[in-house]
């Protein structure tokens, strides 16, 4: 049976094609099925919000090579101008899902980024891929990395103002984390901004910051334009960090299951294809770049997604720990401990003032089960665990076993 057309799976399709021919019925349909009922989508058109980010490419791939169809969805790709506005638009619903800041997700669930809603993320979307950008006043100082940044502050006194995505987002922690480890407290010391990642180089092109921290292309996009260099990279913060995630709220999950599991199957889809050679990325590269996406050349998006990053500077180096999307499943799985960390270092950070139930609710919000029945749909491997360690840049290890003193441990907080 082929499901490569736009029709939606119905129930009857399914139960006529079973009862015809066990052996031809579909494994993505075989796979995902409820003992009692139908497994069709609930709902067969989708709007996913996204903002334009190189990390938004396997929301997009889905929809533009018709994986979505496969599934029996179609996707509808929603560009948006702020997390903001996405969070807004979650919450209301007017969007069904979004490529969202993992933090972002935990922030609105907790009461801590807006109004409180209970929320779930279906899947990461992709690890790395982030950096923090300095402007070029700052590296003719001599500012071009944590160290020579701090003691550039400490030297020269003045306001220094740096720029995140959104307050509990995944960008803010990066900054935050990055400046804590070289003795900067970013809560202190700096003063810090909101400002959506499109907009993040024509404002440090009028001076409005002396650094940010955004997703690509809009790092490298400020050292085509000579106006910044990259003083980090976030795997290098946190190697094979999460960071977007496919989220949408507990009321739609609960509505709509089936749909939810074909949407994630059909995002790990694409995923898998972007990540499975050198010309799907290049062909993802002139996708996303289209004034109806990213809106931006094709060739800042293209070298830092094959690892081939430059600071700026000079300096040229091949990073194996870019960006990735799938990675044989590894980038996918919605690790408990990760969406526990950003709970951590919201109450590090005074976005958060008590310590929630860590463990508690992140099994409220990270969709396992879903994730799962849609990983076999599209043949993607599992983790033996439902948590993983990581070593940060300072050597702190994370692995969500204790994470009351992780929080209370840092020497720089709040």
């Amino acid at each position: 049976m082929s499901i490569s057309n736009s029709k939606p799976i119905d129930r009857r399709t399914v139960l006529q094609t079973a009862a015809a021919s066990a052996l031809v019925i579909s494994p993505a349909i075989r796979a995902v099925a409820y003992a009692a009922g139908s497994d069709a989508p609930e709902k067969t058109e989708v709007k996913i919000g996204f903002i334009p980010l190189t990390d938004c490419a396997s929301v997009v791939m889905a929809s533009v090579l018709g994986i979505d169809k496969k599934y029996g969805v179609k996707i509808i790709p929603t560009k948006e101008a702020s997390w903001a506005g996405v969070r807004d638009k979650l919450v209301t619903g007017e969007l069904d899902f979004a490529h969202v800041l993992y933090g972002l997700i935990y922030g609105v669930h907790l009461g801590a980024g807006g109004a409180k809603k209970d929320m779930a993320v279906l899947m990461t979307l992709n690890n790395n891929g982030q950096a923090i950008t300095l402007s070029k006043k700052l590296a003719e100082k001599g500012a071009v990395d944590g160290a020579s940044l701090a003691k550039l502050m400490k030297s020269e006194k003045r306001e220094y103002t740096f720029a995140q995505t959104f307050p509990t987002g995944t960008h803010a922690m990066w900054l935050y984390y990055w400046m804590a480890a070289n003795g900067i407290n970013p809560m202190t010391d700096a003063k810090v901004i909101t400002v959506p990642p499109p907009q993040m180089v024509a404002n440090m092109r009028v001076g409005n910051m002396d650094g940010y921290s955004v997703g690509e292309p809009w790092n490298h996009r400020a050292i085509i334009d000579g106006i910044g260099v990259t003083a980090t990279t976030s795997q290098d913060v946190w190697k094979d960090h999460p960071e977007k995630v496919l989220g949408t709220t507990a009321d739609f999950v609960k509505k709509y299951p089936n749909t939810a599991r074909a949407v994630t199957a059909a995002i790990l889809e694409a995923g898998k294809w972007i990540d499975s050679g050198l010309q799907n990325k290049l062909k993802m590269a002139e996708t996303i770049a289209d004034k109806s996406y990213v809106n931006t050349s094709v060739d800042a998006i293209n070298q830092r997604i094959l690892g081939r990053y430059q600071n700026g500077l000079g300096k040229t180096w091949d990073d194996p720990n870019h960006m990735k999307f799938y990675a044989d499943g590894a980038v996918n799985f919605p690790y408990l401990s990760d969406g526990m960390w950003f709970m951590t270092q919201h109450k590090r950070w005074g976005l958060i003032k008590d310590h929630p139930d860590y463990l508690g609710v992140a099994k409220q919000i990270n969709q396992i089960d879903i994730y799962k029945a849609a990983a076999t749909a599209s043949k993607t491997p599992l983790p033996k665990e439902v948590m993983r360690t990581s070593k940060l840049m300072d050597g702190v290890v994370w692995d969500g076993k204790d994470p009351k003193k992780y929080a209370d441990s840092f020497k720089v907080k709040v």
